[in-house]
């Protein structure tokens, strides 16, 4: 109040006048929001006219009927007096304080969208402020003072709150491809998962004495963060300010709660803030074991607290960001056991390994697979069906490590899993989720979104039947040894009745 009390004294705001000769003015306030509501107290009131210079100026200065000013034993206390006081230098906006109180509003208002106007205002200086409170725990800031002197005149109101997006990438450790930050992304279990937040300025920053910043953020149960893994950095050179925060790290149902603190952004030495000013908080966060597998994902959000309001030398209230979101998804794959009948066969045994691909696609088998999973089935409940939970996108070989008694082992079988999330939105959706067998794979995939489930049969095929003892083998061996006897028989009886007919 002191320091904008100061600014009414100048009294030389260049203000166009609309009716000099009515009794009652009206004040319009351009560029306003919803959400406001705006009293208006008179400071001083007097005779007003306009100079020489087309300036509007108050004579005969008395106290207005919203303020009451309490005076020390060496001054008057008159309003003319401190107005002249005040103008020409000799009294400071420290004497003013304590001194000048608020009493009743002239006119009260609730804002609207674009214009707010507020009318009937008798002659005089008026101070134009938010209601005390009712920006508080809002995601709105409280309007710098607005102190004008009425005829009919229009301002700019100043008000502006900062923003905060949070963002992921998505890495592809098959191909080695690394997305830009984005809103989703997809990872196996065990992999670190990097995340960025930028948080900006509000565009009156320069009206603020101090400015309190928090980052809160709070990661579902399938994310483990790694206490003071994060970097902060403020301005367009990245100056390391992660020192001038304070973390807090807390659980809450499962979900981990950080925050990264600095009471006063504007008291960190070296740094100056402007409208463009942007603070970044990098840092990791683990997918581990208690992933939520398909379409939920595995949440985060955001949200920042902010100082919203520059007529307070401590800030004031605070205000509050909506939270942003992104989500981290990941996927399983199922596998059936059957043979060539589809009936399910037990007795198997899988491993399942990520693999490298090189520039042209192509499967560097050389390499030692990234990550490799043993898939054995449940002798107790279902010794026919193997999982792997936990898979990022990427390309996999399946190899049967144990083949069922009397059946042939399958050949390796290459395929690709493929995910498609939105990177761009407020709540971003898995859309498309796909397994695809490449060049000489002959197993297929069934895909659900939902529970993030890519599902094959794997055939085995019986192997080569032999003869048994007893068997039609034995019988039809019989047949031809008997069938030759009988020749050889024949063959005997002819050679010795052509011998007796010599």
């Amino acid at each position: 109040m002191a320091m904008l009390l100061s600014l009414v004294m100048v009294m030389t705001m260049g203000l166009t006048a609309f009716a000099a000769d009515a009794t009652t003015y009206k004040l319009t306030l351009n560029g306003t929001t919803t959400g406001h509501t705006y009293e208006a107290y008179q400071i001083f009131t007097g005779d007003l006219s306009t100079n020489e210079d087309g300036k509007k100026v108050l004579s005969n200065v008395e106290w207005g009927t919203g303020v009451t000013y309490t005076k020390t034993e060496t001054e008057t206390g008159s309003a003319a007096d401190v107005a002249k006081a005040l103008g020409d230098g000799t009294m400071t906006i420290a004497d003013l304080e304590g001194k000048l109180t608020l009493k009743t509003p002239a006119k009260t208002v609730t804002s609207a969208e674009g214009n707010t106007e507020i009318d009937g205002l008798a002659a005089g200086y008026y101070l134009v402020k938010d209601k005390d409170g009712t920006q508080a725990n809002t995601s709105g800031a409280y309007t710098t003072f607005i102190v004008q002197v009425v005829g009919d005149a229009e301002v700019k109101v100043k008000s502006d709150v900062p923003t905060v997006v949070k963002k992921v990438k998505d890495t592809n450790d098959s191909t080695g491809a690394t997305s830009d930050w984005q809103d989703s992304a997809d990872a196996d279990i065990g992999d670190d998962v990097e995340y960025q937040i930028t948080g900006t300025m509000p565009k009156n920053i320069a009206d603020y004495t101090t400015y309190k910043y928090i980052f809160t953020d709070t990661m579902s149960a399938g994310l483990t963060y790694t206490a003071n893994n994060a970097k902060i950095t403020i301005g367009d050179d990245n100056t390391d300010v992660t020192d001038s925060f304070t973390e807090n790290v807390t659980n809450k149902d499962g979900s981990t709660i950080v925050t990264w603190t600095c009471d006063n952004l504007k008291g960190i030495s070296g740094v100056t803030l402007n409208e463009n000013t942007k603070v970044v908080v990098t840092y990791t966060a683990q997918l581990n074991e208690h992933a939520v597998i398909g379409s939920a994902g595995n949440p985060n959000t955001v949200n920042l607290t902010y100082s919203n309001n520059p007529n307070k030398v401590d800030g004031g209230e605070t205000g509050k960001t909506p939270d942003d979101k992104n989500i981290v998804f990941t996927f399983k794959v199922v596998v059936n056991k059957v043979d060539q009948k589809d009936t399910p066969l037990a007795g198997a045994s899988f491993t399942l390994s990520k693999v490298k691909l090189d520039k042209e696609g192509k499967v560097l088998e050389t390499e030692v697979p990234i990550k490799t999973y043993e898939l054995t089935g449940d002798k107790e409940k279902d010794p026919t069906t193997f999982t792997a939970s936990g898979l990022d996108d990427g390309t996999y070989v399946l190899k049967e490590t144990k083949t069922p008694t009397g059946y042939n082992t399958i050949a390796d079988q290459y395929f690709t899993i493929e995910a498609t999330h939105e990177t761009t939105a407020d709540n971003p959706q898995l859309t498309a989720l796909s397994g695809t067998g490449l060049e000489g794979s002959v197993i297929k995939f069934t895909s659900e979104e939902t529970t993030g489930s890519l599902t094959t049969n794997v055939v085995n095929k019986e192997g080569s039947t032999l003869p048994s003892t007893g068997g039609r083998g034995t019988t039809m061996i019989y047949i031809i040894g008997a069938a030759l006897v009988v020749t050889a028989g024949v063959v005997l009886v002819m050679r010795k009745k052509m011998n007796s007919d010599k």
